[in-house]
């Protein structure tokens, strides 16, 4: 019996069109690629080895490089590669890289967008040495809970029906079961979780712009007219404000590690009953980190 293909959520050709125009603009909004790069240095500074063939899938490749150019792990890990077409689509092709050749592979910010999650996990610790790393963030099923409420309120009160205008984000709860399921061994995850807060939605808005992070959801987008912000933007400020005035914006940034299988590794637990902390799981050495 041939397997289903999975179902197109994401449009790739719309959310290359959204991470090219969003380019030029990153620095003016990248504080999630950055914490999401810093959390990845974290895991290299506590894993005590040396990665010299390292690839970057991320969504904005270069932040990750950035990062490690700073921290204590540099002279250990190589120079990043960059993957090319894995940012915009991930799993949606072939990935150009050849299969056990990776000591490192880092994706930041873009699993969110795959339409084919273990797919592309798969792709990834097939290009992985044996006893090779994968780590890897995507934004969790918390993330911009407050726009998705007020959006389809307000688009159910102006239009009577509401279209989806915020992915469907995974829950970081399933990080470790879909690193096992794709065949990482010791697969672990953890979720950091941080609130901004915005003097107002259309502030937030342009920050989501400038990461290339808005709406590619496949099929037709209905646009949103100004009547349809301007009430979400009272919505928002009536729910969610604060006494300052500002309105506050969370994400979830789920943190991913797992290992191509080798022998020398422990066994790994069974199925479904992965529970260590990334930083038990990783490292030697543990460093203190801060939530806001």
């Amino acid at each position: 019996m041939t397997a289903s293909a999975p179902p197109v959520i994401f449009d790739p050709v719309r959310r290359a069109a959204r991470l090219a125009r969003s380019a030029p603009r990153l620095a003016e909004a990248d504080f999630l690629h950055h914490r999401a790069a810093e959390n990845a240095v974290l895991s290299l500074e506590a894993t005590l080895r040396e990665f010299p063939t390292v690839v970057d899938l991320s969504a904005h490749p270069g932040v990750f490089g950035r990062v490690l150019a700073e921290s204590d792990a540099a002279g250990r890990v190589g120079s990043p590669a960059t993957g090319r077409n894995q940012g915009a689509s991930p799993g949606a092709g072939a990935l150009e890289i050849a299969d056990g050749s990776a000591d490192l592979i880092v994706t930041l910010m873009t699993l969110h967008w795959a339409n084919d999650l273990p797919g592309a996990l798969s792709q990834i610790r097939r290009a992985l040495k044996p006893d090779g790393l994968f780590l890897g963030t995507l934004l969790g099923a918390g993330t911009l809970k407050e726009l998705r409420a007020v959006l389809t309120e307000a688009e159910l009160a102006e239009r009577g029906g509401a279209q989806a205008r915020v992915s469907p984000f995974a829950d970081g709860f399933d990080g470790a079961g879909l690193l096992q399921r794709a065949g990482f061994a010791l697969p672990v995850s953890d979720v950091d979780r941080l609130t901004v807060r915005y003097p107002d939605l259309f502030a937030l808005i342009r920050d989501l712009r400038a990461m290339g992070e808005t709406n590619v959801l496949a099929g037709t987008i209905r646009p949103l007219t100004r009547g349809l912000i301007a009430r979400a933007a009272t919505l928002y400020a009536e729910r969610y404000g604060e006494p300052d005035g500002r309105i506050p914006a969370t994400f979830e940034i789920v943190n991913l590690a797992g290992w191509a299988p080798h022998e020398s590794q422990s066994k790994p637990l069974p199925r479904g009953s992965a529970k260590v902390r990334l930083a038990d799981a990783l490292g030697v050495v543990e460093h203190g980190r801060t939530q806001t």
